[in-house]
């Protein structure tokens, strides 16, 4: 793809970075915003500065938020002794959308990957593992998409917490196997979380 402007290609090479997006693509979105209004283009660079420069990671759950707790882990009427681990905040969003689960989350920022060199380590599930052990978790409910990833997530948590004593539970499998979350429909996500299973019964399924 030939370019009149340095500028222009520059532009276009960092939006075909952003994953879905081509080249051609990040030409038809580059173009879009020089026709629009200086002022636009700039709100739009400003957010993304300040949501690079200024978003945390909740110190409980690993949600993306914008303080130290997030607004879940801060709502007192949320149930904490319920945790439901995702892989990541499209997760969180796609069961808040339910309204049928009033527990915290708690958020592994990935799968088990050895093919990607995603190890254990990679995750946050050291931190889940201590949570559990200091008393304050009555349930985990397993919520990671039906792949063999997810699978192995699953079973690797579900073996660090043997012999602690505390319930462990998956989502119905309302979602097919090799689904996401974020793209189940909230009916059947939330019949999902609301008819959850044993996670020791997945394992014999």
């Amino acid at each position: 793809m030939d370019f009149s402007s340095k500028l222009l290609e520059q532009a276009v090479d960092e939006m075909s970075q952003l994953p879905g997006i081509g080249k051609r693509t990040a030409l038809r979105l580059v173009l879009h915003l020089l026709k629009q209004p200086e002022e636009q283009t700039s709100r739009l660079s400003k957010s993304l500065l300040d949501l690079r420069e200024n978003i945390k990671l909740c110190s409980n759950c690993f949600n993306i938020s914008d303080t130290e707790l997030c607004e879940i882990c801060a709502n007192p009427n949320r149930v904490s002794e319920i945790v439901c681990v995702v892989e990541d905040i499209r997760d969180v969003m796609a069961i808040e959308n339910t309204g049928q689960y009033r527990g915290h989350y708690h958020v592994l920022g990935g799968k088990i990957s050895p093919m990607d060199g995603v190890g254990p380590s990679q995750l946050t599930i050291k931190a889940l593992i201590e949570k559990v052990r200091e008393g304050k978790i009555e349930e985990i409910i397993f919520a990671l998409s039906s792949t063999l990833e997810g699978d192995t997530t699953n079973f690797y948590i579900f073996k660090q917490l043997e012999g602690i004593g505390i319930k462990t539970s998956t989502i119905a499998r309302g979602i097919s196997v090799g689904d996401e979350l974020e793209y189940a429909d909230e009916v059947t996500l939330g019949r999902s979380i609301t008819n959850r299973i044993p996670f020791e019964n997945s394992l014999k399924s």
